[in-house]
């Protein structure tokens, strides 16, 4: 139960965290924040800002040791750290080991698969350079590198082009038969400390096609209500197997035959839950709050139809951000933006997120659909 002073310590600056400080403005909690780059998003908005890596063992336990609770917004810390600070009686959520485990993707197909959770056929490679050529049965897949791959970089679709085959990674990997997929789900789960848990109902993701990353989300996914059972069950099951305490991003392939395999999971606020902060009764970041901080979880009820749009810098643009179109898009109803204080541009970065609510959600997604087209980040 949180206390005055409650402090939370955030490893990671980024956009996730400068929202996760957002709701904790709201229940008055000291926010500190670890991240390398000094101009990280959070860096202006927290209490105290350690501009220290996250990897860094002795920076990692010193910054845990000033604050109640740990928590993340991105999986490439330094987990020895948190085993030590968690010794020490630190909390950290998500637990350590959970954090150790989603850092190889390797190690995470291997959970799924031994706990006999639904996923597409994989093989682990050590150097997919070397052994893609003995592994052209396994075509298409994709080939995702088991550490350090985010929001799309580490990713590779592996067709069966000799060009495929030679230009690929070096590096430990995952090759994952490319599932005949209909549809791209993804389901938030919350866990407290006591155990009381809340699942949000399933969004549809929509990819960029070439570069690995949300491009939109749509709110609720249009699925069967037997679809959407089993994913929010296949959550929350996952959730009480690995004995969370916060919140967890499960995303899904749905096949043409109506079958769910688990791609990925996150365990910290994720991209496909964005839309929670103005569509839902409780957000995500609200909610992962809650949840590590003893208090009861809230509300996942959808108040409206939605659509989150990624505000992406455009192609060929690397400076200065300017955003054209944006003064059009204001003028429309139901439409909240997100910048997440970044300066710099580059192709595909993230910059923000708008959120579009309707009563229809076929409103939404056409007011969605024409802000994507008028709405730029150039230089």
């Amino acid at each position: 139960m949180y206390k005055k002073n409650y402090k939370i310590g955030i490893l990671g600056g980024g956009q996730l965290g400068r929202m996760l400080i957002q709701s904790c403005i709201d229940y008055n909690i000291i926010t500190h924040v670890m991240d390398p780059d000094p101009n990280a998003p959070c860096s202006k908005i927290c209490h105290e800002f350690f501009n220290e890596s996250f990897q860094d063992y002795d920076a990692v336990v010193y910054f845990g040791k000033k604050v109640d609770v740990l928590t993340i917004e991105i999986e490439n810390v330094n987990v020895k750290a948190l085993f030590e600070l968690q010794n020490r009686g630190i909390k950290v959520y998500p637990q350590p080991e959970i954090i150790q485990l989603i850092q190889d993707k390797g190690e995470q197909k291997l959970f799924l698969q031994q706990k006999g959770y639904p996923t597409a056929p994989f093989r682990l490679l050590e150097n997919p350079k070397l052994q893609l050529l003995d592994n052209q049965d396994f075509l298409p897949s994709f080939l995702k590198l088991r550490k350090g791959g985010y929001d799309g970089r580490g990713v590779q679709k592996i067709e069966k082009k000799p060009t495929d085959i030679t230009q690929v990674f070096e590096e430990p990997s995952v090759l994952e038969k490319k599932v005949d997929c209909k549809k791209e789900l993804a389901v938030i789960v919350a866990r407290n400390i006591q155990g009381q848990m809340a699942v949000y109902p399933a969004v549809e993701t929509v990819f960029h096609p070439e570069h690995h990353l949300v491009d939109y989300l749509i709110s609720p996914a249009a699925i069967t209500e037997n679809i959407a059972k089993q994913a929010e069950t296949i959550a929350m099951d996952l959730a009480v197997s690995l004995q969370l305490v916060g919140i967890m991003a499960v995303e899904f392939f749905l096949d043409t035959d109506e079958k769910l395999y688990i791609n990925e999971i996150a365990p910290r606020p994720h991209n496909s839950g964005h839309q929670s902060v103005e569509a839902n009764d409780c957000s995500q970041f609200e909610m992962l709050i809650r949840a590590i901080s003893g208090l009861p979880l809230g509300s996942t009820k959808i108040l409206y139809p939605s659509v989150m749009i990624n505000i992406l810098g455009e192609p060929g643009y690397t400076g200065t951000a300017v955003y054209q179109g944006l003064n059009e898009v204001l003028k429309l109803e139901g439409v909240y933006l997100h910048l997440y204080g970044k300066l710099i541009t580059k192709p595909y970065r993230k910059m923000g997120h708008i959120t579009v609510t309707d009563t229809s959600l076929i409103k939404a997604i056409e007011k969605a659909m024409s802000i994507k087209n008028i709405l730029k980040v150039i230089t």
